[in-house]
Formats: structure tokens, sequence, C-alpha cells
């Protein structure tokens, strides 16, 4: 069924709240979504696709037909939505992947036995414990148990037969404190063995009942005047301790909460859940979607796709952006919890530090997956955020005039390429047609040579072929409104912004459409974007100061009778430097293309008048 079918059947819908099921040729359903009026919502996919993203026009390339159920409610709606997509799975949904399955703990037989993580049982002679849900829970509580009683992470081998390797030098983790050095020969198998059921009682009972056990076994070694022993359970007891207060910095007042956030790189969105219990981090997951939107509309979806599938529901869910219908999207969480369930958007205080800390984690975690660094991740994804962009710029463009009193009027192009400089891509532009002190005009001889270059070169790889996904400015809104007409005619449909400074200089504002906002020093996108123009200065400034220089050497030479700018330009070629034409004779002037007599006498009249 083509479009047109498709939109004269969406618009002879019912204007009530519903779900709508679109379906490919093969009748499979490929989307489920809800509505509060079918007919606005259903029709919008078959109408103009100028608002749509990538992946809803490659969805609805695909659609044949739609089927649409209607219902007493928009939360009725929700419920119903939730319970197809977890039917039916559809493939342009967001669906989340939950491959972590369950994790063993693993403990190698004796003699110097090791403590790992396993995805497995096996049939290897090791004792297993679990299973157990948290992977994340898991690996830290090993690692945490390694670093306190010393036991040994690195490959090699402890013991030749039966009997400890005394000729090995500790590595470094034995001069940090973190190892006892079995390699070394100098803990017994007795001794290290009761450093590994140690480990083990703190992984499996925690901190609090394993700090009790020791305390009392300090006791008891003091009083029967075993002090070195006594010693080193203290400093076990400290260690754990400090374990303990390094666990605080990422506690929550909350008791149970979720904190959820989403990052964007590309068409890539990749999001990040902390789960906490007991105001403590108990275990983190990830997952990845390739052409996603980091929207309100994503958010709530993947809310509700989160909770179909668990049982656990918290009483309260920190969120980084604004969530679609997060008063319906509540009630349906508390329904299915039982319990009321509040969806929370900080914008100070721990809970946004907590959101700020997943977010950047999630920044991370892509920037693995994409190559890019998580900071350079997390500038762009907030950039994106602030300038409310559809994802983050790929390609960021930035000019800046640099001029004397109007003389020597030239600008800079830099060029940054997903949160970095392309120093290969930079430009530089010498103004023509501004005479005098014009930075407005100067910027739109600019632009307008950059759209010429655009079109002359679309389509190549790289340079003025590539369409920028952001263009910024240096300077306020008179910039912007200056330039943006020509984008308009152009038909450029390129975010445009300016760089505002303060009085000394540094990134202050961004300036848009005649109102300014203003960016926190703390943001990771200030960083980016104090960055960029700074380069575009620089880069500007100092082709200015080149052209300046060549533009007063040509005016010391052109000065003399006889000299013009071709003959100028011709010495400077062969002398290399004013400095050396002035040393030079008559007989050597002549040697240079072009020179007549009278023209050499009177370069070397007007140095040897120069006083010295």
């Amino acid at each position: 069924m083509d479009k047109r079918e498709l939109r004269a059947q969406a618009m002879a819908l019912p204007l009530s709240p519903g779900v709508y099921l679109m379906k490919d040729k093969n009748g499979t359903i490929i989307y489920v979504g809800k509505a509060k009026q079918l007919k606005n919502r259903v029709s919008q996919y078959f109408g103009s696709d100028t608002g749509h993203s990538p992946k809803v026009r490659r969805m609805v390339s695909l659609v044949d037909t739609f089927d649409y159920i209607v219902a007493d409610s928009e939360f009725e709606a929700l419920v119903l939505e939730c319970s197809l997509i977890k039917q039916h799975s559809p493939k342009y949904n967001i669906l989340l992947k939950d491959d972590k399955g369950y994790r063993y703990i693993r403990v190698t037989p004796p003699p110097f036995s090791r403590i790992s993580e396993a995805k497995q049982k096996q049939e290897d002679g090791a004792t297993y414990y679990g299973p157990y849900m948290s992977s994340f829970g898991i690996r830290q509580a090993i690692d945490e148990a390694g670093r306190v009683f010393g036991l040994s992470t690195c490959n090699r081998t402890l013991v030749y037969g039966r009997r400890p390797a005394a000729t090995e030098r500790p590595c470094l983790n034995h001069h940090i404190g973190q190892c006892c050095a079995p390699c070394t020969g100098k803990v017994t198998e007795q001794e290290y063995a009761e450093r590994v059921q140690n480990a083990l009682d703190f992984i499996l009972q925690g901190s609090s009942a394993m700090i009790a056990s020791l305390e009392q076994r300090m006791t008891a070694a003091a009083e029967a005047l075993d002090f070195e022993r006594a010693a080193d359970l203290r400093d076990r007891i400290a260690a754990i301790r400090r374990i303990n207060d390094r666990q605080k910095v990422v506690m929550s007042r909350v008791p149970e909460q979720d904190v959820m956030a989403a990052v964007s790189s590309g068409d890539r969105v990749c999001a990040e859940v902390f789960r906490f219990v007991g105001g403590s981090l108990t275990d983190k997951e990830e997952f990845i979607w390739d052409e996603a939107e980091n929207t309100p509309a994503f958010r709530t979806e993947l809310i509700s796709r989160y909770y179909s599938s668990r049982d656990r529901i918290p009483p309260q869910i920190t969120v980084d952006g604004e969530v679609e219908d997060a008063d319906l999207l509540e009630r349906w969480l508390s329904d299915k919890a039982g319990r009321r369930v509040r969806i929370l958007q900080p914008q100070i205080g721990q809970q946004a530090q907590l959101a700020e800390m997943c977010r950047k984690n999630a920044a991370e975690y892509l920037a693995r997956q994409t190559g890019m660094s998580g900071r350079e991740t997390a500038a762009l994804d907030e950039l994106a955020r602030l300038l409310d962009l559809p994802q983050p710029p790929h390609r960021i463009e930035c000019y800046d005039i640099s001029n004397t009193a109007g003389s020597d009027n030239v600008a800079g192009m830099v060029v940054y390429l997903d949160g970095r400089p392309a120093k290969a891509e930079y430009r530089l532009f010498k103004i023509r047609s501004i005479i005098g002190q014009d930075d407005y005009g100067s910027m739109r001889e600019v632009i307008s040579r950059r759209i010429l270059e655009y079109e002359a070169h679309r389509g190549e790889d790289g340079g003025f072929g590539q369409l920028p996904d952001l263009i910024l400015l240096d300077g306020g809104n008179e910039h912007v409104s200056a330039v943006k007409p020509l984008l308009d005619a152009a038909g450029w449909t390129v975010p445009l912004y300016g760089l505002v400074k303060d009085d000394k200089h540094r990134t202050r504002a961004i300036a848009h459409g005649g109102g300014e906002t203003a960016i926190r020093s703390n943001r990771a996108c200030f960083t980016l974007l104090s960055s960029i123009q700074e380069e575009v200065h620089r880069f500007a400034i100092g082709y200015h100061r080149r052209s300046r220089s060549k533009s007063n050497i040509r005016t010391t030479l052109t000065a003399i009778d006889g000299i013009g700018p071709t003959r100028a330009k011709e010495l400077l070629r062969v002398f290399g430097s004013v400095k050396a034409i002035g040393r030079a004779s008559v007989e050597q002037l002549l040697t240079v293309r072009g020179m007549t007599r009278p023209a050499a006498e009177a370069v070397v009249r007007a140095f040897r008048d120069q006083p010295d």
C-alpha cells in the first residue's frame, strides 16, 4: 500500500486515545505506539517526512498497513502499549537486550587459591558460590576483597610442584600495599589460606560482619600479647573502613532508587542505569541503540521497556532530562509496584550530581564503542542538549574576523570533528569587498563564500564539500543577525550561534535569536566551546599578523621611486628580506628580473639615507 493510501486511512481514524501497530508487507508488527489522538498521531507518519529522523523514515518506508486499538484513556493506552511491545518485540521499538545472565564466585583449589568471577560452573575442581544476578556487584566485591586482604591478582605461578616460588621479586601491587606477595615465599600456605577465607567471608557476609569478626580476633590477639598479629588485623579493619568511606562518594540519601541517564554520539545512544539499595550502589547496566534519539519520548520508552521486564521497581527513579507523559508513566509504575513511584528530574543537589555521574559513565561506555574519549562524548551530548539540537554535532565550524583599525582584513575558519580540532580542514579568508572597520560585513562575505564553495564542491569528502552540523561565530547577536539571512537564502538549516566573551576575553554565553544562554564553567560543553573560540581567535589573528607584516614590508619597498608591487615581490623573492635588500649593491640589484639601473640606484639611495 502506498503512502497516499495509508495517509487517507489514517485521516479516517478517530480523535481518541489508543494504540497503533505498524506492519510490513509480511504482516509482521514492526512498531507499536500510543497516541492521545490516533488520527493526528498516525497521519503524521504519512505526511511530509521533513521532521522525521532517519530511523522513522526507514520504518515508514517499510509500512504496508497498520492496525489500531481504541482505548478509554491515555493511561489505558500506555498500559496496552507496554503489553503489546513485550508480546511482539517490534523491530523499531526500544528493546533492551539483557545478556548479563547469572554470575558465580569461583575459588580455585589450594594452595594459594584465587578468587574470580565466572559466568558458568565448570568441572574444574574449583568451588563455586552463587548464582548472583549482579555482575557489577560481584566484580566490585572481589576487587575490594583482594585489595583488603592482599590477594594475588597477577599471572605469576605461585607454586612450583608443592613448594612456594621464593625467587620472584614482588610486583608493584606489593609495594603499594595491595598484595602480600606470595610469589616471594614470605607467606605460607596456611597464612594465605586464611586470607582467602577472610576475603570470602567479606564477600559473602558483607563489610559490617567482617569488621565485627576482625575486631574480636584483634582483641584476642592483643590479650595473648601477639601484637604483630593484632596490628595486622587492625590494618585490615582500617582498609575495610577506607573502602566504605570511598563508597560513600556514590551513596544516595534515598535508601532505594534507580538513576537513569543517556548520552548520544552520532546516531547512537547509550543509556546507563545505577541501582541503589540501602543507599549503596549495588548494580549498574548499560544499553546501546543505533539510530536512536535522546529525546523526552526516548526516555519515556526507555523507562517503560526497562520496568516491563523487571519485578523490582524502586520508589524513586531519577532521570537526567525531561520525560514525556511523566504523570502517566508514574501512575503505571505505581500500579505495577503496588505503591507510589516518583520520577524525578533534579536540577541541583545530590540527586543532580548522581544523574551527572550516571551520564558520565554512559559517555565513557559509549566512547569505548565509538573510539572517542568520554570527555568529548559527554561535551558534545551536553552541547546538543543546551542548543536543543536533534543529535550531537559531528562537524562544527567556527569563524572569526581579524583586522587592525580596518586594515589587513582577514578571517579564519576552524573545524572540529567529533569534538577534536581537524587542522587539515581549517581555512583562511582575505576579505575582498569590505574596506575599513566592518566586522558584520566581513562576516557576511566569509559566509557567502563558504556557501559558494559548498555548491562548487558538494559531495566531496572533507573540506568545503561537507555541510557543517553547527556554525559558531566569534561574536554576539549582531553577528548572528547579519549572517542568518544568507543561510536562509541558501536553504541551509544549519544551526547558527554566536560565542560571547566577557571583559576578560573568556567565553561566557551563547547568542541565539536575539537572546543569550549563559554557560556555567563547570559544564563539559563550556570547555569545548572555550577551546573552539580560543582556537579560531589564534588562527585568525595569526593570519592577520602575517598579512600585516607582508603589507608593511611591501609598503616600505613600494614607497621607493620606480619600485611597484611586482618589483617589490621579486626583490623579496630573491633576497629574502628587506634588510638583505638594503645591504645589496646596484649590480646585485640589477640581477633581479625586471629591475632597471635607475630603480636599483633609487633603492640604494633610499636605504643609504635611512638613519641607523
